[in-house]
């Protein structure tokens, strides 16, 4: 009895993720999903963050700061994949604890049956965070999760063309890319430095942050506290 309760509990269990995991149903290689393949280079908003060479030296844990924020994806037809991303995330409980985080990492991808994708980064990827009400204000660290996007939609755009929507693990959305370029524009597709072990710490810190870093999150601050001091200027008016 007792091992009879624990299989219909396991079987629950699998019947329940299964469910979660086809929300979107199998893939269907239609309009939808293949206005045009996902293979190339994506970039969302201005087009300012775009993977390759020019947005990060994983060899020196480096980075070229782009002018604007965004996100970049490149898909091979290979089964390889590269990420780069800058944003700035805000803390509405303390408008001035602005954090600034730039990552890039790249690994092999596949496009499952239910319309999701899985991302596996090879093991060299990092980030670099700058938080200004952090013990630690500015690091570098290794970046490394697997990644799982539970669907994804390619739509063509009257005005800008290819238009590639991801939908992350929890369903929320990823700012939308417009495709700029069939070839994708990847760093090498293979480990490209030697990265620490488990037991070795992945963390360090920046005495200096680069000036463009900086500057942007400078002005980010300086917008959040025009927005606080317009509306507290308009409540006592």
């Amino acid at each position: 009895m007792l091992f009879t309760s624990l299989f219909t509990i396991v079987l629950a269990s699998l019947a329940s993720t299964v469910s979660a995991q086809d929300q979107f149903g199998d893939i269907t290689y239609d309009a939808v999903h293949n206005a045009t393949s996902i293979v190339g280079t994506w970039s969302s908003g201005s087009r300012g963050v775009q993977t390759g060479s020019k947005f990060a030296d994983p060899a020196n844990m480096t980075f070229n700061y782009p002018a604007t924020t965004g996100v970049s994806f490149s898909f091979s037809d290979t089964g390889f994949y590269e990420i780069a991303r800058y944003r700035f995330n805000s803390n509405g409980s303390e408008p001035t604890c602005i954090t600034g985080v730039i990552n890039w990492v790249h690994g092999q991808y596949s496009l499952n049956a239910n319309g999701s994708i899985t991302m596996v980064p090879l093991g060299d990827g990092f980030q670099q965070i700058q938080d200004p009400c952090a013990a630690v204000s500015n690091f570098i660290e290794v970046y490394n999760q697997t990644e799982y996007y539970k669907g994804w939609r390619i739509f063509t755009d009257p005005t800008d063309g290819f238009k590639l929507h991801l939908f992350q693990f929890d369903g929320s959305p990823v700012a939308p890319q417009f495709q700029i370029s069939t070839t994708p524009n990847m760093l090498p597709t293979r480990m490209l430095r030697n990265v620490p072990t488990a037991d070795t710490v992945s963390r360090r810190s920046v005495s200096a942050a680069p000036d463009a870093l900086i500057s942007h999150w400078m002005g980010a601050v300086m917008a959040v506290s025009v927005m606080v001091l317009t509306s507290t200027t308009l409540m006592l008016l």
